[in-house]
């Protein structure tokens, strides 16, 4: 998935916070369709890399399950301050307390062992409530493919992959050098996880060609959903001239700060327009964090930048809103790597829904997503990419055109109200084939 949709919601958690469940409340927005034998469809969803609704993918797709007649449960680790149990918007929320001991190999192995066990045990909680219809895993990790076999065997339930990154290649990425075996038991997990699943739910089309070529993914049981914005939660709001720094222009980063991003990049673009070219009329505004935040506060105060670039850290939407409605431009700053060439980068679309023009390297999948709302730079070139930005920097009229071309292809092609129908199709079709399943992928 790669990227942002993973900053902090103001949800505020209801008295119907318990120890146990509830059935749901049914509303005309979540009407309750096609009851069979075992009545309201159930669906159960995994997740280990974030919290819901932190992991706004999942969220949405949630919210668009309940609101086609499924009820729905989420198991996933805690955000600070949550409960054990709670319910949200009609949604059954499981969550377990995060294990994160560090950050080698051999730590995220033993985090990986907790999660799934963590994970195990509280679907088994779930499933007290009643059977299953279908259980889908989203990654990273390609890590439980066990309970959907488990699940398959217990309630004969159906097993959906939502594949958000390609793990090996995210490995290849943050560790160019890395251990060979640890890249092999990756492709492992990696493919029993295609191998078990009924179907495979794709960020974009370049991973579904991927799993088809190396998995053996049948073209049928693949289907592309994108994580489009939700336009009724990103909405420009009047601009906040404070957030210039007195300057007239203001360029904005907005997501992860992960070894594979390139937000050092953003600094040394900024490094570049500054002390080298001169350029103070710029401010430079990065918003998120992870887990290179400390280090890049370090080199921004090496490289003599705090006047002009500030950190926000993770921010509510409504700030969020005033930092993407006061900027000029929208930076994407992912490197060419085996992963963020083939992903499709959420930071990008979210600029395009503010009517942000977009400065980014050349990558093949930021190029479908963004098309003329973006500006390329050579790949990994800082001062190529601080030339295209003070470019458009320059250019008023340029950055308005762009602008008003990524918001409309947003409202009319990738927006979540436009993926929100395929994904459902996928648990429609599942739910009413009653006898028998055919593999996603030749083969055991």
């Amino acid at each position: 998935m790669t990227d942002l949709d993973q900053r902090p919601e103001l949800y505020v958690y209801s008295e119907e916070v318990m120890q146990s469940p509830a059935e749901p409340a049914r509303t005309p927005e979540a009407p309750v369709r096609n009851q069979g034998r075992r009545g309201r469809r159930k669906v159960l969803i995994l997740v280990q890399n974030l919290s819901v609704p932190f992991d706004r993918r999942v969220w949405l797709e949630c919210q668009s399950l309940t609101a086609a007649g499924f009820q729905v449960a989420v198991v996933c680790p805690k955000a600070p301050g949550d409960p054990t149990y709670a319910r949200l918007d009609g949604v059954d929320l499981f969550k377990y307390p995060p294990y994160a001991p560090g950050g080698s190999g051999t730590s995220f192995v033993i985090e990986y062992v907790y999660s799934f066990f963590a994970t195990l045990l509280l679907s088994l909680r779930a499933s007290l409530r009643g059977r299953f219809d279908v259980v889908q895993s989203c990654n990273p990790p390609d890590l439980f493919w066990p309970i959907g076999l488990l699940f398959r065997v217990l309630h004969g339930s159906s097993f959906v992959f939502d594949h958000h990154d390609l793990c090996p290649e995210l490995y290849e990425s943050r560790f160019p050098e890395g251990n060979r075996l640890v890249y092999r038991a990756l492709r492992f997990m990696e493919r029993r996880t295609m191998r078990t699943a009924d179907h495979v739910i794709s960020t974009n089309d370049s991973y579904r060609q991927i799993v088809m070529e190396r998995d053996a993914v049948a073209p049928s049981h693949a289907t592309v959903v994108r994580t489009g914005p939700d336009l009724t939660r990103l909405r420009p709001t009047e601009p906040d001239p404070s957030l210039r720094r007195a300057r007239p222009h203001l360029a904005a980063y907005l997501g992860v700060m992960g070894p594979q991003d390139g937000v050092d990049i953003v600094l040394h673009v900024a490094d570049h327009v500054v002390h080298r070219l001169g350029r103070t009329d710029i401010s430079f505004v990065l918003v998120g964090s992870g887990d290179c935040f400390d280090d890049l506060v370090t080199l921004n105060q090496r490289l003599d930048l705090t006047d002009f670039v500030s950190f926000t850290g993770r921010i509510p939407d409504d700030e969020v809103a005033a930092v993407l409605s006061t900027a000029d431009v929208g930076i994407s700053p992912d490197p060419k790597n085996p992963l963020n060439d083939v992903s499709t980068m959420n930071k990008t679309m979210e600029y395009m829904a503010f009517g942000l023009p977009v400065v980014a390297f050349d990558l093949r999948e930021t190029r479908v997503s963004a098309g003329s709302a973006a500006v390329y730079a050579m790949p990994n070139d800082v001062d190529d990419l601080a030339r295209v930005l003070l470019d458009l920097i320059d250019d008023e009229s340029r950055r308005r055109s762009m602008g008003l071309t990524g918001r409309t292809r947003i409202e009319q092609e990738l927006a979540w109200s436009h993926q929100a129908a395929r994904y459902v199709a996928v648990y429609e079709k599942l739910t009413a084939e009653s006898h028998g399943r055919v593999p996603v992928a030749a083969g055991g």
